[in-house]
């Protein structure tokens, strides 16, 4: 009687670990392109991602470098303060997107141009995301709201 209850304990036990390890996995398949990280445009300069990899980019779009293009098609240059990064854009900006303002893109590094799919523009006068904070804050360019 007892090797039974324990035979039924032990196949339980060993039903439940497969189940979380499935479980696991499944949820690991689902999210691996839902996850996008962050990188500021000195990161990008430094370690170059494969063209392949989809990630986010976020700085201050440099004053004079926005170029509207044949149809949809905007390029500008993204910085840190540190090192720059072309963008390039098809689609409709935000309405506040514009220069010297903080903007976060998603898309891939391909030739040396950001690729973006799409293009994040601050809400109001004093937002800015804060992976851009970090980014320009580590660069020494970041300065708080007030301060001259």
């Amino acid at each position: 009687m007892k090797t039974l209850k324990k035979r039924r304990r032990v196949q339980v036990i060993l039903l439940a670990v497969v189940a979380l390890v499935l479980a696991t996995g499944l949820i690991g398949f689902a999210m691996r392109d839902g996850i996008n990280f962050f990188r500021s445009p000195s990161q990008v300069i430094a370690e170059p991602p494969k063209p392949t990899e989809v990630f986010r980019i976020g700085g201050l779009v440099e004053e004079g470098s926005i170029i509207r293009g044949q149809g949809k098609t905007v390029r500008f240059v993204v910085t840190d303060g540190g090192e720059s990064v072309p963008v390039a854009f098809t689609g409709v900006l935000p309405d506040l997107f514009a220069e010297n303002q903080g903007m976060v893109g998603t898309g891939s590094y391909v030739n040396g141009v950001f690729e973006a799919t799409e293009i994040l523009a601050k809400h109001d006068e004093t937002y800015m995301p804060k992976e851009v904070v970090d980014a320009l804050k580590k660069q020494g360019v970041y300065k708080e709201a007030g301060e001259s």
